[in-house]
């Protein structure tokens, strides 16, 4: 299984959008500043994640939250559990 995440910072509410196949080490890699694309905000929260058999459709998935309509598509999903 692998698995495409929404984490959000504490700090300024910024998303980041990944794809891994070990959710919880890849979070507590995110949260130790070992990702270079999100040390500076440390600290996050796991939004919520979608679990994808295989690593091709997980990057897939990943990169259609990544574009304009995912990411309109996702805040739509989230908008009643988050204050976004």
């Amino acid at each position: 299984m692998f698995y495409v995440y929404v984490i959000q910072s504490q700090i300024d509410k910024s998303w980041y959008i990944g794809y891994t196949k070990d959710l919880d080490l890849r979070i507590k890699q995110h949260n130790r500043g070992e990702s270079i694309h999100t040390r500076k905000h440390l600290p996050y929260n796991l939004i919520c994640y979608f679990a994808l058999p295989n690593k091709k459709d997980a990057k897939r998935y990943e990169k259609y939250l990544k574009s304009g309509y995912g990411r309109r598509t996702l805040k739509k999903m989230l908008k009643e559990y988050l204050s976004i």
